[in-house]
């Protein structure tokens, strides 16, 4: 079939509490067998969330793969087999303390293709009250705010790097009209 790579073998290399590592073996449509290694993962969820002043509620977190603190929309790793919808209100709740009246679908997000089975779900939610934060115990962030449109500069300056945040917040600016396709 063409475009299409047939899995021969997988072999188990890690299985940890986030992440699945295998090395696979797979044919390639001309018949050439090629290896492959994939993380496995059970996906997340994003959110944009608007304040009726037409900011986001951002949250700046330590990154450990980066070993730095990262601005991003709120987000969080799915359990297996997870409404991702669900998820997303939790995630919300809990890392910025907000409720919201209307939560939009905008997609998903595959933020590394080569090697990564993640896929992130993405919302924008308007409407917000609040009520209290309920971060996990290792769980340590700030949020802030950042006006759409400022975000949407600091997504095109480089400053906001994480993919997830940039494809949501650049969605969500377009369905608002604050920047136009």
């Amino acid at each position: 079939m063409h475009l299409f790579e047939k899995t021969v073998s997988s072999d188990l290399i890690f299985d940890g509490k986030i992440i699945t590592v295998k090395n696979d073996t797979a044919e390639l449509e001309n018949g050439e067998i090629v290896p492959r290694e994939l993380v496995v993962h059970p996906g997340g969820v994003c959110v944009v969330p608007i304040t009726d002043k037409g900011e986001i509620l951002m949250v700046k977190q330590f990154r450990y793969p980066f070993q730095t603190v990262l601005t991003e929309v709120p987000a969080g790793k799915l359990e297996v087999g997870e409404d991702h919808r669900e998820a997303g209100l939790r995630e919300l709740r809990e890392e910025t303390g907000a409720v919201c009246e209307k939560f939009e679908y905008l997609g998903v997000c595959y933020p590394s293709v080569a090697y990564l089975s993640e896929k992130i779900h993405m919302y924008m939610a308007t409407g917000l009250t609040f009520e209290k934060q309920d971060l996990d115990e290792d769980e340590f962030l700030d949020v802030i705010k950042i006006k759409i449109e400022d975000a949407v500069k600091m997504v095109m300056n480089g400053e906001l790097p994480d993919a997830k945040t940039q494809c949501a917040v650049l969605k969500s600016a377009i369905l608002l009209g604050k920047i136009g396709i």
